[in-house]
Protein backbone atom coordinates (compact mmCIF):
# COMPACT_ATOMS: atom_id res chain seq x y z
CA UNK A 1 0.00 0.00 0.00
CA UNK A 2 1.31 3.62 -1.03
CA UNK A 3 -0.04 7.10 0.90
CA UNK A 4 -0.14 9.91 -1.09
CA UNK A 5 -0.39 12.26 1.79
CA UNK A 6 2.01 12.85 4.56
CA UNK A 7 -0.27 13.91 7.34
CA UNK A 8 1.93 14.61 9.93
CA UNK A 9 5.83 16.31 10.00
CA UNK A 10 7.37 19.53 11.59
CA UNK A 11 9.91 22.31 10.29
CA UNK A 12 12.46 23.97 11.85
CA UNK A 13 9.11 26.42 13.40
CA UNK A 14 8.84 23.45 15.96
CA UNK A 15 12.01 24.43 17.58
CA UNK A 16 13.04 20.92 17.82
CA UNK A 17 13.02 19.53 14.30
CA UNK A 18 15.50 19.99 11.34
CA UNK A 19 14.57 21.50 8.13
CA UNK A 20 12.64 24.04 6.79
CA UNK A 21 9.23 23.79 4.87
CA UNK A 22 10.58 23.91 1.59
CA UNK A 23 13.26 21.33 2.62
CA UNK A 24 10.42 18.94 3.87
CA UNK A 25 7.74 19.72 0.54
CA UNK A 26 10.68 19.02 -2.34
CA UNK A 27 11.72 15.61 -0.37
CA UNK A 28 7.60 14.51 -0.48
CA UNK A 29 8.58 15.19 -4.49
CA UNK A 30 11.30 12.86 -3.93
CA UNK A 31 9.46 10.46 -2.81
CA UNK A 32 6.46 10.56 -5.09
CA UNK A 33 4.19 11.91 -2.95
CA UNK A 34 1.46 14.65 -4.30
CA UNK A 35 0.21 15.99 -0.69
CA UNK A 36 2.19 17.25 2.25
CA UNK A 37 0.46 18.44 5.57
CA UNK A 38 2.95 21.21 7.57
CA UNK A 39 1.62 20.42 11.24
CA UNK A 40 4.46 22.04 12.99
CA UNK A 41 3.59 22.67 17.00
CA UNK A 42 1.42 24.92 18.65
CA UNK A 43 3.14 27.71 20.94
CA UNK A 44 3.10 25.62 24.63
CA UNK A 45 5.83 23.40 22.98
CA UNK A 46 9.03 24.81 24.36
CA UNK A 47 10.81 26.30 21.67
CA UNK A 48 8.15 26.65 18.98
CA UNK A 49 6.65 29.20 17.32
CA UNK A 50 3.97 31.81 18.10
CA UNK A 51 0.44 31.70 17.02
CA UNK A 52 1.28 34.07 14.04
CA UNK A 53 3.29 31.55 12.00
CA UNK A 54 0.02 29.77 11.58
CA UNK A 55 -2.21 32.81 11.18
CA UNK A 56 0.04 33.96 8.51
CA UNK A 57 0.55 29.98 6.56
CA UNK A 58 -2.05 31.29 3.83
CA UNK A 59 1.11 32.73 2.32
CA UNK A 60 2.52 29.45 1.52
CA UNK A 61 2.01 28.25 -1.90
CA UNK A 62 -0.84 26.00 -2.41
CA UNK A 63 1.38 23.93 -4.54
CA UNK A 64 5.40 24.19 -4.47
CA UNK A 65 6.79 22.18 -6.91
CA UNK A 66 3.57 20.29 -7.93
CA UNK A 67 3.16 19.06 -4.17
CA UNK A 68 -0.11 20.21 -2.86
CA UNK A 69 0.73 22.01 0.66
CA UNK A 70 -1.88 21.53 3.08
CA UNK A 71 -1.77 24.05 6.30
CA UNK A 72 -1.86 22.62 9.31
CA UNK A 73 -0.76 22.71 12.87
CA UNK A 74 -0.32 19.86 15.89
CA UNK A 75 -2.14 21.68 18.66
CA UNK A 76 -0.92 21.26 22.25
CA UNK A 77 -4.42 19.85 24.40
CA UNK A 78 -3.66 22.15 27.45
CA UNK A 79 -5.84 20.98 29.94
CA UNK A 80 -7.99 17.70 30.50
CA UNK A 81 -11.22 19.75 28.99
CA UNK A 82 -9.41 19.48 25.57
CA UNK A 83 -8.67 23.23 25.41
CA UNK A 84 -5.36 23.79 22.81
CA UNK A 85 -3.05 26.52 22.12
CA UNK A 86 -4.10 28.24 19.16
CA UNK A 87 -7.01 30.82 18.88
CA UNK A 88 -10.21 30.04 16.64
CA UNK A 89 -8.50 33.14 14.47
CA UNK A 90 -5.58 31.20 13.31
CA UNK A 91 -7.53 28.23 13.30
CA UNK A 92 -10.15 28.94 11.14
CA UNK A 93 -7.16 29.69 8.30
CA UNK A 94 -5.92 26.63 8.48
CA UNK A 95 -6.39 23.02 6.06
CA UNK A 96 -5.62 20.03 8.64
CA UNK A 97 -5.47 20.44 12.83
CA UNK A 98 -3.79 17.66 14.87
CA UNK A 99 -4.63 17.66 18.60
CA UNK A 100 -2.40 15.87 20.97
CA UNK A 101 -1.07 15.12 24.59
CA UNK A 102 2.69 16.14 24.76
CA UNK A 103 3.96 15.79 28.78
CA UNK A 104 5.98 18.82 28.07
CA UNK A 105 2.19 20.35 27.72
CA UNK A 106 0.19 18.54 30.10
CA UNK A 107 1.23 15.98 32.85
CA UNK A 108 -0.47 12.92 32.79
CA UNK A 109 -3.55 12.15 35.01
CA UNK A 110 -5.87 9.34 35.15
CA UNK A 111 -7.63 7.22 32.52
CA UNK A 112 -10.69 9.21 32.90
CA UNK A 113 -8.90 12.93 32.38
CA UNK A 114 -7.32 11.69 29.13
CA UNK A 115 -10.34 10.40 27.80
CA UNK A 116 -11.51 13.62 28.69
CA UNK A 117 -9.25 15.70 26.89
CA UNK A 118 -9.59 13.47 23.80
CA UNK A 119 -12.67 13.94 23.17
CA UNK A 120 -13.30 17.57 24.33
CA UNK A 121 -10.46 17.82 21.62
CA UNK A 122 -13.06 15.87 19.06
CA UNK A 123 -15.65 17.90 19.64
CA UNK A 124 -14.08 21.18 18.32
CA UNK A 125 -15.13 21.74 15.05
CA UNK A 126 -11.34 22.92 13.75
CA UNK A 127 -9.71 19.99 15.00
CA UNK A 128 -9.87 17.17 11.95
CA UNK A 129 -7.32 14.38 14.39
CA UNK A 130 -6.26 12.83 17.25
CA UNK A 131 -2.83 12.68 17.47
CA UNK A 132 -0.46 9.25 18.71
CA UNK A 133 -3.80 8.62 21.33
CA UNK A 134 -1.75 4.85 21.71
CA UNK A 135 0.90 7.15 23.97
CA UNK A 136 1.45 4.84 27.18
CA UNK A 137 1.33 8.35 29.02
CA UNK A 138 -1.79 8.89 28.29
CA UNK A 139 -3.97 5.56 28.94
CA UNK A 140 -7.59 6.23 27.69
CA UNK A 141 -10.47 4.89 27.04
CA UNK A 142 -10.05 3.64 23.88
CA UNK A 143 -13.57 2.51 22.63
CA UNK A 144 -14.77 5.52 23.93
CA UNK A 145 -12.33 7.92 22.30
CA UNK A 146 -12.99 5.88 19.14
CA UNK A 147 -16.38 6.44 19.20
CA UNK A 148 -16.55 9.63 19.94
CA UNK A 149 -14.47 10.51 16.56
CA UNK A 150 -16.97 8.37 14.65
CA UNK A 151 -19.78 10.59 16.02
CA UNK A 152 -17.69 13.89 14.72
CA UNK A 153 -16.59 12.43 11.91
CA UNK A 154 -12.99 12.94 12.98
CA UNK A 155 -9.98 10.59 12.18
CA UNK A 156 -7.43 8.47 14.43
CA UNK A 157 -3.49 8.77 14.06
CA UNK A 158 -1.88 5.47 13.99
CA UNK A 159 1.57 7.47 14.32
CA UNK A 160 4.54 5.74 12.67
CA UNK A 161 7.23 7.51 14.81
CA UNK A 162 5.39 6.29 18.09
CA UNK A 163 6.80 2.21 17.55
CA UNK A 164 10.12 4.02 18.02
CA UNK A 165 9.63 6.70 20.07
CA UNK A 166 6.98 5.91 22.70
CA UNK A 167 7.67 3.07 24.35
CA UNK A 168 4.95 0.23 24.60
CA UNK A 169 3.02 2.17 22.37
CA UNK A 170 2.09 -1.11 19.80
CA UNK A 171 -0.03 -2.87 21.87
CA UNK A 172 -2.56 0.27 22.83
CA UNK A 173 -2.14 1.26 18.69
CA UNK A 174 -3.14 -2.40 17.08
CA UNK A 175 -6.13 -2.30 20.11
CA UNK A 176 -7.30 1.35 18.56
CA UNK A 177 -6.79 0.18 15.47
CA UNK A 178 -9.35 -2.72 15.42
CA UNK A 179 -11.64 -0.39 17.25
CA UNK A 180 -11.63 2.17 14.55
CA UNK A 181 -12.35 -1.04 11.96
CA UNK A 182 -15.12 -2.08 14.31
CA UNK A 183 -16.73 1.38 14.28
CA UNK A 184 -15.78 2.05 10.79
CA UNK A 185 -13.99 5.39 12.68
CA UNK A 186 -11.66 7.03 9.93
CA UNK A 187 -7.78 6.71 10.73
CA UNK A 188 -4.65 9.05 9.25
CA UNK A 189 -1.25 7.37 8.55
CA UNK A 190 1.28 9.35 10.34
CA UNK A 191 5.01 9.92 10.22
CA UNK A 192 5.68 12.35 12.65
CA UNK A 193 8.44 13.16 10.81
CA UNK A 194 10.94 15.94 11.90
CA UNK A 195 13.47 15.06 9.50
CA UNK A 196 13.10 15.34 6.16
CA UNK A 197 14.74 11.72 5.41
CA UNK A 198 11.41 10.26 7.48
CA UNK A 199 8.59 11.88 5.27
CA UNK A 200 6.08 9.82 4.17
CA UNK A 201 7.80 6.94 6.99
CA UNK A 202 5.05 4.70 7.26
CA UNK A 203 5.94 1.33 7.36
CA UNK A 204 5.07 -0.41 10.59
CA UNK A 205 1.33 1.59 10.31
CA UNK A 206 0.88 0.20 6.92
CA UNK A 207 2.19 -3.40 7.52
CA UNK A 208 -0.86 -3.17 10.29
CA UNK A 209 -2.97 -1.61 8.41
CA UNK A 210 -2.87 -4.91 5.96
CA UNK A 211 -2.30 -7.40 8.46
CA UNK A 212 -5.58 -6.67 10.59
CA UNK A 213 -7.28 -5.64 6.98
CA UNK A 214 -8.32 -2.26 7.61
CA UNK A 215 -10.94 -0.53 5.17
CA UNK A 216 -8.98 1.23 2.74
CA UNK A 217 -11.57 3.71 2.10
CA UNK A 218 -11.26 4.84 5.85
CA UNK A 219 -7.51 5.97 5.53
CA UNK A 220 -7.84 9.21 4.74
CA UNK A 221 -4.53 10.06 3.35
CA UNK A 222 -4.56 7.25 1.09
CA UNK A 223 -4.64 9.21 -1.60
CA UNK A 224 -5.11 13.12 -2.67
CA UNK A 225 -8.67 12.79 -3.30
CA UNK A 226 -9.77 10.93 -0.35
CA UNK A 227 -7.37 13.60 1.77
CA UNK A 228 -9.53 16.65 0.33
CA UNK A 229 -12.87 14.53 0.52
CA UNK A 230 -12.21 14.06 4.17
CA UNK A 231 -11.36 17.82 4.73
CA UNK A 232 -15.00 18.48 2.85
CA UNK A 233 -16.50 16.63 5.39
CA UNK A 234 -15.48 19.65 7.65
CA UNK A 235 -16.17 22.50 5.80
CA UNK A 236 -12.94 22.76 3.74
CA UNK A 237 -13.62 22.65 0.13
CA UNK A 238 -10.49 22.41 -1.61
CA UNK A 239 -9.28 22.72 -5.35
CA UNK A 240 -7.03 19.91 -6.47
CA UNK A 241 -6.10 22.88 -9.05
CA UNK A 242 -5.76 25.68 -6.75
CA UNK A 243 -2.27 27.06 -7.07
CA UNK A 244 -2.90 30.12 -3.20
Amino acid sequence: MFLEVETHCHTIASGHAYNTLEEMVLEAQRKGLKGICITDHGPEMPGSCSSLYFYNLVVVPRRINGIMVFRGCEANIVDYEGNIDIPEAALKRLDFVIASLHDVCIPSGTVSDHTRALIGAIKNPYIHCIGHPGNPLYEIDKEEVVLAAMEYKKAIEINNSSFYVREKSKENCIEILKLCKKHGVYIALGSDAHYKADIGRCEITQKLVCEYEFPPELIVNKSLESFISFLKLHGKDLDLKQKF
